[in-house]
């Protein structure tokens, strides 16, 4: 069971959008699923440490966003941005939260979503 989760238009500003997909993260990681979360565009933000800290996931039960972040990532979701949106929305010299795991291109995403062992939600 593989399960790709796209950040595309749940960034920084749309945090009405945040809480649920890292929720699907943590409880399909927990369900032994192998999770990979896409951060596309200005959700690349997300991953620049202090911003989801600052960030209120409604109606989810945590602090702040960065907690449901850090407990999908505890379940075993990997977090992975577009490359291309690094360059764009991160700032040389800004520090990344320790559960980033590195950049991923379209050919990545595009693999991942032909591919018929893996599903695809888009956020």
């Amino acid at each position: 069971m593989k399960l790709l989760i796209l950040l595309w238009t749940a960034a920084p500003d749309r945090p009405e959008l945040l809480g649920a997909p890292f929720v699907y993260a943590a409880t399909a990681a927990a369900l032994d699923a192998e999770v990979e979360v896409h951060f596309s565009g200005r959700a690349v933000r997300l991953l620049v440490a202090g911003i989801a800290e600052q960030l209120q996931c409604e109606p989810w039960d945590r602090p702040n966003l960065y907690a449901c972040m850090r407990d999908a990532a505890a379940a075993g979701a990997r977090f992975l941005a577009c490359s291309t949106a690094l360059q764009r929305y991160v700032l040389p010299g800004e520090a990344m939260i320790p559960e980033f795991g590195g950049a991923a291109g379209a050919a990545t995403l595009l693999q991942r979503t032909l591919d018929p062992g893996w599903r695809t939600m888009v956020f």
